[in-house]
C-alpha cells in the first residue's frame, strides 16, 4: 500500500490492492474511495443502493458512505482514496466535472463501465500514482495531476456512456417528473405519498416504477436528497450545524442530528470533523 500523509498526519491519498476483507466488510472512510476491478462480477452496496456490475469497472463512494461487495473475488483489484484537502473536487469542477457525475448524485449509479482499451489506461495511471507515492520525496502537485486525470478521464466515459446507454428502462418521463419534484421541494415534502399525489399516481405503482427506474424506493430518494443537502452544507460551508439545521427546516439541530446520524451512521459534526471543510467555504466569503 501506497500513502501520503500531511504534516498534521492527515491520510492524503492511498493505493492499495484490493482483498476480499476490504470488499465484503462493510465501512465507511473520510475520503472518497474509488474501486477499480478489472474482472468479476457482483453487487455493489453503497448506502441505500444496490448495483450489480460485471468487470471491467470504477465504482465510486463519497466519504463516510457504507459501502461493501457481495461477490469478493476480483482479481488485481486495485483501491484510490483520496481526501479533499488533498485534492477537492468542488474546487475543481471546471476541471474534472465529476461532483454530481461519479459523486453525490443519488439518482445515477456510481459505477464507470470501461472497455479493454479504457482498463489499460487506468491500469497506467494508478502505476504512476504507484511510483509517484513510492518516491522518498513523493511530488504532491504531480499526484494530484494524476488524480485529475483519472476522475477526468473517468466523467468523460460516464458522460459517453449516458449518452448511449441501453441497460437502464425506458425514459420514464414521470420519474424524471419526480426527480424534478423532489430537487423541488426534498425540505417540505418528505413522505411518497406527497409525491405519487402529485403525480396523480397510486402508492404501490409510484413505488414499483420508482425502484425499477432508480433502483431505489422513493423513501430511500427522499432521505438521500435531504441528506446530500446536509452533507454539501458541512462541507462546502463554515456555517454551524444550528444554522443548517434551520436551513433544511427541521424543528433543532437535536432533530437534524438524529436524523442524520440514523441515515450516515455518523453526527453532523463527526462528518465535518473527518471530511474537512472545504476550501470553497472561505472562496465564497471573498
Amino acid at each position: 500500500m501506497e500513502t501520503i500523509y500531511s504534516a498534521a498526519g492527515t491520510y492524503l491519498l492511498g493505493l492499495k490492492s484490493l482483498t476480499a476483507e476490504v470488499l465484503c466488510v462493510p465501512s465507511q472512510s473520510s475520503e472518497y474511495t474509488i474501486w477499480f476491478i478489472p474482472e468479476g462480477e457482483g453487487t455493489f452496496h453503497a448506502d441505500f443502493g444496490t448495483f450489480p456490475f460485471t468487470g471491467p469497472v470504477l465504482l465510486f463512494a463519497t466519504p463516510l458512505q457504507i459501502i461493501y461487495l457481495d461477490e469478493c473475488q476480483v482479481p488485481g483489484g486495485r483501491m484510490l482514496q483520496f481526501h479533499s484537502d488533498f485534492y477537492c473536487i468542488e474546487y475543481h469542477r471546471n476541471e474534472v466535472a465529476c461532483n454530481g457525475l461519479l459523486f453525490n448524485n443519488i439518482y445515477l449509479d456510481p459505477i464507470v463501465r470501461l472497455t479493454p482499451d479504457e482498463t489499460r489506461r487506468f491500469v497506467s495511471i494508478l502505476d504512476d500514482i504507484q511510483d509517484e507515492a513510492s518516491q522518498a520525496i513523493p511530488s504532491e502537485i504531480v499526484l494530484r495531476s494524476y488524480v485529475q486525470l483519472f476522475l477526468a478521464k473517468s466523467s468523460t466515459i460516464k458522460r459517453q456512456a449516458m449518452g448511449q446507454q441501453t441497460d437502464r428502462p425506458e425514459k420514464d418521463e414521470q420519474m424524471e417528473r419526480f426527480r424534478q419534484l423532489l430537487d423541488e421541494n426534498y425540505l417540505t415534502l418528505h413522505k411518497p405519498s406527497d409525491y405519487a399525489a402529485l403525480l396523480a399516481m397510486s402508492s404501490d405503482n409510484f413505488t414499483r416504477r420508482c425502484q425499477k427506474y432508480f433502483r431505489k424506493s422513493p423513501s430511500q430518494l427522499i432521505q438521500e436528497r435531504l441528506i446530500l443537502e446536509a452533507k454539501k452544507q458541512l462541507h462546502l460551508t463554515r456555517q454551524s450545524i444550528k444554522e443548517i439545521a434551520y436551513n433544511l427546516r427541521f424543528q433543532d439541530e437535536f432533530y437534524f442530528s438524529r436524523f442524520f446520524k440514523k441515515i450516515t451512521k455518523v453526527s453532523p459534526q463527526a462528518f465535518r470533523e473527518q471530511t474537512g471543510i472545504s476550501i470553497v467555504a472561505d472562496l465564497s466569503k471573498s
